[in-house]
């Protein structure tokens, strides 16, 4: 079993390392830096407790890992994001697509058609989120729409992380799929 010394002393060996793989995987030092403190919070919460000789293989793992999961979030953000600025007539960079979506018709110097359009898209999506799988459903919309972590939905949901990028991944993949099938594109 790994001393607190021990931890700490391999973790301030494997930073720079760690920082620069994140760095060279993002390009992006703030997320690397982000991704490299939760892959450490990781191992010290969840791995503190094994041996030392164990520790260089679970800190790779767990940083490769957390990389996979930042292009993921990043990737269905974007197209959810994507999705969503393209009903904001007013291409306001902060404005918060659903503050937008629940402001209604007639609150917006919009043209009646566009409107119209964009309160049948919003439909369209509220019924398809609505036939999702009920895990599917809770898990889409505590990740993507409250904003919640892997760890945060699945203490929310009570399951694993694994699930919860289980549910999250066959959601946006039915759903995209079930949208294309409608006629509603980015």
């Amino acid at each position: 079993m790994a001393t607190r010394e021990e931890l700490s002393a391999f973790l301030a060996g494997v930073e720079r390392r760690a920082f620069k793989q994140a760095v060279f995987a993002v390009r992006d030092e703030s997320h690397a830096l982000d991704i490299v403190q939760d892959a450490m919070m990781k191992i010290a919460e969840h791995y503190g407790d094994r041996p030392a000789a164990e520790l260089p293989l679970l800190f790779t793992r767990i940083l490769q890992n957390a990389i996979h999961d930042f292009f993921r979030r990043s990737k269905v953000r974007s197209a959810w994001v994507t999705l969503f600025s393209s009903l904001n007539p007013d291409d306001e960079p902060d404005a918060d697509p659903l503050e937008t979506l629940e402001a209604g018709p007639g609150s917006r110097s919009e043209s009646t058609e566009a409107s119209y359009e964009r309160e049948q898209i919003v439909a369209i999506i509220e019924e398809e989120v609505a036939k999702l799988p009920a895990r599917q459903r809770e898990a889409f919309l505590l990740r993507y729409w409250e904003d919640l972590d892997t760890a945060e939905t699945a203490a929310a949901m009570g399951c694993s992380e694994g699930s919860v990028k289980t549910h999250c991944s066959r959601a946006t993949h039915t759903l995209a799929k079930a949208l294309r099938e409608r006629g509603v594109t980015l």
